[in-house]
């Protein structure tokens, strides 16, 4: 039984059931890449914006944070000597603190990281909105002074008992933020794509693995259509012959007519046994077991082979299996010793049944070499035939628990054996 899809096998069905994996390793791998996808632009559109909230949060908290250590002295100046040592200070982020000259300019009093900060017109506009929106931080994008991107934030203070205003401006660098956003999305990317490349592989494995049973099927339905040709092609051959004559009397009509009648009971009985075959391989349904005289059995079977030189040997003996695939098997033994026993005429087939044993011996040239190894393998063949018979025997064989064997016997010819367990154990 095939356990995997073989990309040489010729046959069309399993072209399409390779085309159908590969068309749902496709799907399957296109749909995790579009959810994959939908995923990141939803993570990277979260994370930008958390990081520029996290970058407006840092510069906010300096400004609430450094405001308060600025002071006016007492000559109403603006007293900056406090923030070098503020831990605060002395970051990443760039700070400045200016006041507003009469003459509509700005006054610088403090400033770190003043290259990151934009030119004096950038900072004048930054103060002037400041001093607009009192009370309120105000937020922009900018360019520094070295032509870089640069976040900006301000807000206006003043002092009790004064007139006098400041502004306190931080600048931040969003490209260093940028940096850890452009890990994420290469994180993404790199992790998108290798889970939508384990989804795909994952896929098609499994896939694979759930089309077992279709082959399985398949391969079932080769073999019913392979047994059902290799045992009526004996009968049907034989029908051809006993009626292509033109009867010329009234007794040849009959026996005529008698012969096809017999034919066309074994033929329905080889195809009722092939379907009940077929249907309990496909687990429709379930084998008959009922207790028989497995010689009676025997000796029903041998009645079909109408002149054939057969000797029968036969004690009761009482086991337990389906009458009819039993039947089959026996009929096939018989057949497989008819057909390579014939090179003797005079030999006859010689058939014991005991002990819930068939034996049934050949006077033919014994085993041919390929068949040393195992005769009962579908396939394996004498020389004549397909093979079809013994492996049927095996398999019944095994569906009552039993065995089937087959052995060169000393002074020429085979003895295959079917042996069945006893009725309790059968049971």
């Amino acid at each position: 039984m095939r356990t995997l899809i073989s990309t040489s096998d010729p046959r069309p069905a399993v072209a399409r059931l390779r085309r159908t994996r590969n068309q749902l390793t496709l799907l399957i791998t296109a749909i995790t890449a579009i959810c994959l996808i939908v995923l990141s632009v939803g993570a990277a559109v979260i994370d930008a914006r958390s990081r520029d909230d996290a970058l407006d949060s840092e510069l906010d908290r300096v400004l609430t944070g450094l405001a308060p250590r600025v002071y006016l002295d007492d000559d109403d100046e603006v007293d900056t000597s406090e923030l070098p040592g503020q831990e605060l200070v002395g970051g990443k982020i760039a700070i400045l603190v200016v006041t507003p000259q009469g003459t509509g300019g700005w006054t610088v009093h403090y400033g770190h990281l003043r290259s990151h900060m934009p030119a004096e017109s950038g900072i004048a506009a930054m103060a002037d909105a400041a001093l607009r929106e009192q009370g309120e931080t105000v937020y922009r994008d900018s360019i520094d002074s070295a032509g870089r991107d640069v976040r900006l934030a301000a807000a206006a203070f003043g002092w009790e008992d004064s007139d006098r205003e400041a502004v306190l401006i931080t600048a931040g660098d969003p490209d260093g933020w940028d940096r850890g956003r452009a890990l994420l999305l290469w994180a993404l990317v790199v992790g998108g794509v290798t889970m939508a490349m384990a989804a795909g592989v994952a896929g098609h494995l499994l896939s694979g693995r759930s089309m077992r049973q279709a082959l399985a099927m398949l391969d079932e339905q080769e073999r019913f259509l392979g047994d059902a040709a290799h045992e009526l092609r004996t009968p049907l051959a034989t029908h051809r012959l006993v009626t292509a004559p033109r009867p010329r009397s009234a007794a040849e009509t009959e026996q005529v007519v008698d012969n096809a009648r017999a034919l066309g009971a074994r033929m329905e009985r080889v195809v009722a046994g092939l379907l009940t075959r077929a249907r309990m391989q496909s687990g429709v349904t379930r084998m008959e077991r009922v207790q028989l005289l497995l010689d009676q059995l025997t000796e029903s079977v041998i009645d079909e082979f109408d002149g054939a030189n057969i000797v029968l040997h036969a004690n009761p003996t009482v086991v337990v299996g389906d009458p009819s695939l039993l039947s089959l098997a026996i009929r096939n033994l018989v057949e497989n010793a008819l057909t390579h026993g014939s090179v003797n005429p005079r030999a006859p087939v010689e058939v014991y049944v005991g002990e819930g044993r068939v034996n049934v011996r050949d006077h033919g040239t014994g085993l041919a070499p390929q068949l040393s190894s195992n005769p009962f393998e579908r396939g394996v063949t004498g020389g004549r035939g397909s093979g079809i018979g013994l492996a049927l025997v095996a398999w019944i064989a095994e569906l009552h628990s039993g065995t089937a064997t087959i052995e060169p016997v000393a002074g020429g010819g085979a003895m295959a054996t079917l042996r069945l367990p006893p009725p309790g154990s059968a049971l």
